[in-house]
């Protein structure tokens, strides 16, 4: 009896079984390695010294968004709980940042943006009075990103225009303390998105001394390769900073 219980053994321990179970087993193994590998690899971002900022539930919820939305691209999620959903996305948009140069990064960003049909622009032409709009919107949906804003005067060639929003101290700059997140993923696809896919200029001018930044509705953006930004070093606040000038990853 003894031997015909080990001879009927291999039929009790279907064989084909086993194999795809360690298959499975291999590949949640490799995954949680990578996931690990790149947690070591994504600067931890602490609000040690930030501004504070008390956000609202749906501050919240819009960080959330963006931060869920990054991380799509990214292929990785910050452990950072609910409550810190702003560090949360900055961690996020580091992750986006690796391994890719400053073109993808900023076509990565580009993904998140909606699409915006032909006729749009034909059917909303630009107008000096759909900049003004525009200006005095973005404190209102904006601010959870960016911090405290206020809509001004500006001239643009020979008009004068209440179409620039003037941010006090960008919030995600001072977050991230890094050069190239801000140009990379907030100025040049915002830029683009406003001019090529709405057919409104926008030109974006951070001011990487004192972390403020104008908004400037009405005003085409020069080519990047003219910009100042292009010509921008390393903010002293950023965890991979470089004495290199420009940024490295302005390349």
């Amino acid at each position: 009896m003894a031997e015909l219980r080990c001879s009927r053994f291999p039929v009790y321990c279907r064989p084909k079984q086993f194999p795809s179970f360690q298959l499975g087993r291999s590949k949640r193994l490799r995954v949680r390695m990578a996931q690990e590998t790149k947690d070591s690899c994504v600067p931890t971002v602490s609000s040690s010294g930030l501004t504070e900022y008390r956000d609202s539930l749906l501050d919240l919820a819009f960080i959330d968004g963006c931060r869920k939305a990054f991380g799509r691209v990214a292929g990785w999620q910050s452990p950072k709980g609910w409550d810190e959903g702003y560090l949360g996305m900055v961690e996020v948009s580091h992750a986006l940042m690796r391994g890719r140069s400053a073109a993808e990064q900023q076509a990565a960003v580009l993904q998140g943006f909606p699409r915006v049909p032909e006729w749009f622009r034909k059917l909303f032409p630009y107008s000096d009075w759909g900049a003004e709009l525009n200006a005095r919107i973005t404190p209102l949906f904006f601010q959870w990103l960016v911090g405290p804003c206020e809509v001004s005067e500006v001239e643009i060639g020979d008009k004068t225009m209440k179409s620039e929003v003037k941010i006090k101290k960008c919030r995600y700059l001072e977050t991230s303390g890094c050069t190239a997140m801000c140009v990379n993923l907030c100025k040049v696809p915002t830029q683009y998105f406003f001019t090529s896919e709405l057919g409104m200029p926008l030109y974006m001018e951070p001011n990487f001394e004192d972390l403020s930044c104008r908004m400037v509705f009405g005003q085409s953006p020069p080519p990047l390769a003219e910009d100042p930004v292009s010509r921008q070093g390393c903010l002293s606040s950023c965890p991979s900073s470089s004495k290199a000038v420009p940024c490295p990853k302005l390349k």
